[in-house]
């Protein structure tokens, strides 16, 4: 036992190295542009103790009659025939700093569209775009790569509003469900969505729901269960509540 002892105290007086990485914070994962406006701000932070050097990409989705949607690459079309770009496509943020990522919509405003954006946080090489030199992206890496660090991206959604949006969600509770229909032509959304109790105490988890135009969402409803959200329509926010 003594033996033992004297073995694992070396490995207590060994000091823990923390490697530094940067961490990313992309706000919120839904952005919705109002059909006035044609260009939006987003704010994309590194809460790490290392400089992250982010590639922005940008996608279309495009979604069929089963509301099943596909991506649509449009980095490699001519600038001007882009829906939406974002700029600066390259983010070097300092460590707990922050650099804003201006979304220009070009596009057409008859209907709505939807966009993903990817923040891809990336070792440094040269020509990439970063402007920096083969012995600072060599020294990055090296210092990035001296422990077990993992690189981690986020993607968001941008709703594009149309011109006009228009906003018709009528919903009705028959034959056990709760139906939900979105009959304009702009995305609501059903936040908070839960039920509950009839005294409130007793709550499943809170959920969200993005109903896009021209669908429906239908929801099993308990009897003796109070069913509670927020029907949001544009600037519109309501709370809605039903009985099972």
């Amino acid at each position: 036992m003594k033996t033992m002892k004297m073995l694992c105290l070396p490995l207590l007086l060994i000091p823990l190295t923390l490697h530094a990485a940067p961490e990313l914070n992309v706000g919120g994962l839904h952005d919705y542009l109002p059909g006035e406006r044609s260009t939006l701000l987003k704010r994309v932070r590194n809460g790490g103790d290392m400089t992250a050097f982010v590639k922005v990409s940008v996608a279309e989705l495009v979604y069929d009659a089963d509301g099943v949607a596909r991506e649509v690459a449009i980095e490699d079309l001519p600038l001007e025939q882009r829906g939406l770009v974002a700029s600066p496509a390259r983010l070097i943020i300092p460590a707990r700093g922050m650099q804003g990522v201006r979304l220009l919509y070009r596009g057409e405003r008859d209907r709505e569209r939807y966009f993903r954006l990817r923040f891809i946080p990336v070792l440094p090489e040269h020509g990439d775009g970063f402007a920096i030199g083969d012995e600072q992206a060599k020294e990055y890496r090296d210092d990035l790569t001296a422990g077990v660090n993992v690189l981690a991206g986020y993607g968001t959604l941008l709703f594009v509003r149309p011109n006009q949006s228009r906003f018709a969600t009528p919903v009705r509770g028959e034959q056990g469900r709760l139906v939900i229909a979105n009959e304009g032509n702009s995305t609501v959304i059903l936040d908070h969505f839960r039920h509950c109790s009839p005294d409130g105490r007793d709550c499943v988890a809170a959920t969200k729901h993005h109903l896009l135009p021209g669908r429906m969402r239908e929801f099993a409803q308990q009897p003796g269960r109070h069913y509670r959200f927020d029907l949001i329509e544009g600037d519109k926010r309501q709370e809605m509540t039903f009985k099972g």
